[in-house]
């Protein structure tokens, strides 16, 4: 009995302990080696990142710009030739972001 106990808190240790979610914007701007800048384009299947316009709390803080988005959270979006594909969803997102119209980047 006392040995059962032991490997249950083991467990649920074990099981506590590790990481819930596989990757978060790192602090070089990037999620799964994708830079966060750049053209983007919405598409509705097959994205490689899903994200979810939120208000407060973003992981980051995006601008949408007509030229040269190459500072993190600068974002051009284009209907060809992205650097990276997005789909808006409402739950389970890979990122959180926040439409603003100055400092984009890291919150």
């Amino acid at each position: 009995m006392r040995l059962f106990q032991t490997l249950l808190i083991i467990g649920a240790s074990l099981i506590l302990s590790s990481p819930v979610s596989a990757e978060k914007v790192q602090t070089n701007c990037t999620f799964k080696g994708i830079p966060l800048h750049g053209k983007v384009k919405v598409v509705d299947s097959f994205p490689d990142i899903k994200v979810k316009v939120v208000t407060s709390f973003p992981d980051l803080k995006v601008k949408t710009v007509d030229s040269f988005p190459d500072d993190c959270g600068e974002w051009k979006f284009v209907d060809s030739f992205p650097d990276f594909k997005i789909q808006y969803v409402q739950s389970f997102p890979d990122i959180k972001i926040q439409m603003v119209e100055s400092f984009p980047g890291l919150p």
